[in-house]
């Protein structure tokens, strides 16, 4: 059948099992937002206040989900405006696939109205991207472009469909839906010698990453530690993979993570590395990282061997796949020395103030009372995000989102306004700052239009928080432009946007609000008052260790 180039683009969607989106229209994308009225039972499609707040909804939905996250934009502002959305995915190796329209091929390159190269302004921040020049490649070419996002390490990709090929007439012929590219056959002899190096070590430790989440790959983790007595850490992308409360996790390591985790990283002679970056975030110093330790990393981008950290062996796969194998050539270990040593420094750890008062600890856990130990988590960045990652005690994947690479600050609403999307029915939590509250405040206009019922929890210290913490700690407390003093009235600003709004400055008000807030209708915003001296503990400095570690 012949169609429009915008009526492929939503055929093309529907045969790859798309029913959500998030956009925002414009003039260039006219005729693609005119097929997609068409579609608009079957496609259901979110309108962002800003098109930075649909690209993390559309991350946001595909962290919750698993599936490949879809947003669109106009030419010039609008494709701009998804940039930091678009690096937010890449850094988190989330799929999304980004739509585009632009000004038409017969006035591209003369400065037209909202014209804008975004292919390559885009280039280093997705993993593959196209302009399309011929509307008889439009269809392949969006296949292609899930193919890509969710193959192998996933990631986003960029499609730009100029305005006249959005209007073009071509045959379109219908496709089954794509089926992601893993790597998954692993020689046998990997496996062995990585499954030898485990039987062999007396200290061995597991430390996982982001890609147990993308391999889908919990189930094989448990099994592995487990059957092997494997203590195992994790950075802040895994949350939930393991049950917090599982003997053998010993939490987050780096920057904020545990003394205990950052300790046996330490102490350790076998780190077997599944699905991890060494980010500057968790090998501060990566001269001293593991310095006891053979390091075995395993993970789906051979990119990432011996980039930060050098590896005295490597397995370059799919990580359940490497698990599923290595499983039953591990020895079943009952109890470890180990562990025993291990369980010594637990005592000596970072334990928050036993206090009724309204403090990160307390307030995190109230969350988790009245939202449920399932429900999803979606953070910001700052101290919040650190405190969220601390003791918001997942017990699954998938339920704590946040820009762990990119660090992005407006990221937590959007993200969990995609959630929410995703499962209206699940409890969806979004805590915040108030210094990244004021970069995406306004889309709760998107939650209001939708009724999507998220809860925002503001965590107000009237500081940029971490910022000041840094300005404290290593600039002879020089607080410069870390302290707002915003006049914002967080409960008249929600009434103002149609949604609910509550007040808390001790814990009892807090749980008050957030009974209420999760027993009404739609969403609500919760603005907790807080110290502004408050400090995320413990902290390693940056270039140091865990020697240097300050837990107070």
């Amino acid at each position: 059948m012949k169609l429009k180039g915008a009526q492929i683009i939503t055929e093309v969607l529907l045969e790859q099992g798309v029913d959500t989106i998030f956009g925002y229209p414009g003039g260039a994308a006219l005729d693609i937002y005119d097929a997609l009225y068409e579609k608009r039972d079957q496609i259901q499609h979110y309108l962002s206040a800003h098109e930075q707040g649909a690209a993390h909804a559309a991350d946001g939905y595909a962290r919750a989900t698993g599936k490949t996250g879809v947003v669109f934009s106009t030419s010039g502002p609008g494709a701009t405006n998804l940039v930091t959305g678009i690096a937010t995915a890449y850094l988190d190796s989330i799929p999304l696939v980004a739509i585009t329209a632009n000004v038409g091929r017969p006035v591209t390159g003369k400065d037209s109205f909202q014209e804008v190269y975004i292919g390559g302004i885009t280039l280093p921040i997705t993993k593959h991207n196209y302009v399309v020049t011929k509307v008889e490649d439009l269809a392949d070419t969006l296949r292609e472009a899930f193919l890509i996002a969710g193959s192998g390490r996933k990631g986003p990709v960029l499609v730009d469909v100029p305005k006249d090929i959005s209007v073009a007439m071509c045959e379109y012929t219908p496709q089954p839906p794509v089926k992601p590219e893993t790597l998954t056959m692993i020689p046998q002899a990997g496996l062995e010698q990585v499954a030898k190096m485990l039987n062999e070590s007396k200290k061995p430790l597991v430390c996982f990453g982001g890609g147990i989440v993308s391999s889908e790959a919990s189930a094989e983790l448990l099994e592995l530690v487990k059957k092997a007595s494997l203590p195992a850490c994790h950075t802040i992308m895994a949350q939930g993979c393991l049950r917090y409360d599982e003997p053998l996790n010993l939490g987050m390591l780096g920057m904020h993570g545990n003394m205990v985790a950052n300790k046996a990283v330490e102490q350790c002679d076998l780190l077997l590395a599944i699905g991890t970056r060494f980010s500057d975030r968790v090998a501060l110093n990566t001269q001293k990282f593991a310095p006891n330790a053979k390091i075995v990393h395993i993970d789906i981008d051979p990119s990432e061997i011996c980039k930060n950290v050098l590896a005295y062996y490597s397995v370059v796969a799919d990580v359940k796949a490497v698990l599923q194998g290595l499983i039953p050539l591990v020895k079943e270990v009952a109890d470890r020395d180990w562990l025993a040593e291990i369980e010594g420094w637990k005592a000596k750890d970072y334990k928050p103030p036993v206090s009724d008062d309204l403090l990160p600890h307390n307030i995190i856990q109230a969350i988790l009372d009245a939202a449920g130990e399932d429900a999803i988590i979606a953070t910001d960045v700052g101290q919040h995000q650190m405190w969220s990652a601390q003791y918001s005690k997942r017990i699954k994947p998938r339920t704590f989102l946040t820009s762990g690479g990119l660090g992005t600050m407006g990221f937590g609403y959007g993200a969990a306004l995609g959630a929410q999307a995703a499962d209206k029915t699940r409890n969806v939590v979004h805590i915040t700052g108030d210094g990244s509250f004021h970069m995406n405040m306004n889309e709760a206009c998107t939650a209001v239009s939708y009724n999507l019922p998220v809860v925002t929890v503001i965590l107000n210290n009237n500081a940029l928080g971490m910022v000041r913490q840094w300005q404290r700690a290593f600039y002879n407390q020089h607080f410069y432009q870390t302290t707002p003093n915003r006049k914002t009235d967080y409960v008249k600003v929600a009434e103002g946007f149609g949604l609910r709004g509550y007040r808390a400055t001790t814990l009892d008000e807090l749980k008050d609000a957030l009974k209420k807030a999760f027993e009404g209708e739609g969403p609500a915003w919760i603005d907790c008052v807080l110290d502004s001296d408050a400090k995320v503990l413990p902290m390693i400095p940056p270039g140091k260790t865990v020697e240097d570690i300050v837990l107070e």
